[in-house]
């Protein structure tokens, strides 16, 4: 039970600024897109994007005063997103965003191939990682998935993806609305309790391991916060924040939830 709340621990991380030449490229596209939809006045999007490369669009159309924008990933939960830039006064003309259906051939008692199997089975079909957004598998029917992925590619996929693995596969296209309504994992939250906040100390009790461990990870290049690598132990870290784990897992800090009777920080945390 938290016996005091302190407001400074509520506060969320702030952008971090581009690390790399490459990511300083895709601000610079970003902005480019903006100029192109301005000029022309029509609408002009990206392809798919991480959650990194979103912030880092987020923060480009902030810099050139882009304000008629919205990130798109097919439904309400969806990881990877497309930047969309609407010009004033500019309907959208086509949806960038479809849904195609991926409806296995499983024999009885066969486990459903995972998410890196059908994502295989698209990337060998030498399509760029930019045109394919999510793919949700449906835990109600094995072998059922929904694919978002651009509007441009989706007569290729629905005619050239036949099988994933060794099971035969029917792609066809279908409603995004169809897959939202699919069931999603829930997410068992838990709390405990940290000396600090640390990030050597968080991963410690999210993980389950001793802080020497987690030192450990930390140091050999194993960790990201928010998808962007981390090797400081010391570094600090906020509510929201994704901590991923080479080898181990990924989790998510969802709350700080003040100060226990011992002074330590209470936490509240999930693992995906």
């Amino acid at each position: 039970m938290a016996y005091s709340s302190d407001p400074a621990a509520q506060a969320k991380r702030g952008f971090v600024p581009p690390r790399s030449e490459e990511e300083q490229l895709m601000m610079r596209r970003a902005q480019d897109l903006f100029s192109t939809a301005e000029a022309r006045g029509v609408p002009r999007h990206s392809g798919f994007l991480t959650a990194r490369e979103q912030d880092l669009c987020l923060a480009a159309m902030h810099k050139c005063g882009c304000k008629t924008y919205a990130f798109n990933g097919g439904w309400p939960g969806a990881e990877r997103k497309v930047l969309c830039i609407v010009p004033q006064d500019c309907p959208w003309q086509e949806e960038p965003v479809q849904c195609i259906e991926l409806r296995l051939s499983l024999p009885a008692g066969a486990a459903a191939p995972e998410h890196r199997d059908y994502l295989g089975a698209l990337m060998g079909l030498a399509i760029d990682r930019s045109c394919l957004g999510d793919i949700l598998p449906d835990t109600r029917t094995p072998g059922l998935a929904y694919l978002f992925c651009l509007e441009n590619k989706v007569d290729f996929i629905c005619r050239e993806l036949t099988s994933v693995g060794k099971f035969p596969l029917q792609a066809s296209v279908c409603s995004a609305e169809k897959a939202a309504a699919v069931p999603q994992p829930k997410r068992a939250l838990k709390t405990g309790t940290v000396p600090s906040l640390r990030l050597d100390a968080v991963l410690s009790e999210i993980m389950g391991t001793g802080r020497s461990q987690a030192a450990e990870y930390i140091a050999a290049g194993r960790v990201e916060i928010n998808h962007l690598p981390e090797q400081r132990q010391h570094t600090e870290v906020f509510a929201g924040d994704i901590f991923t784990v080479r080898g181990r897992g990924r989790w998510q800090l969802t709350q700080i939830k003040g100060k226990s009777k011992k002074d330590r920080v209470i936490i509240e945390y999930f693992q995906y």
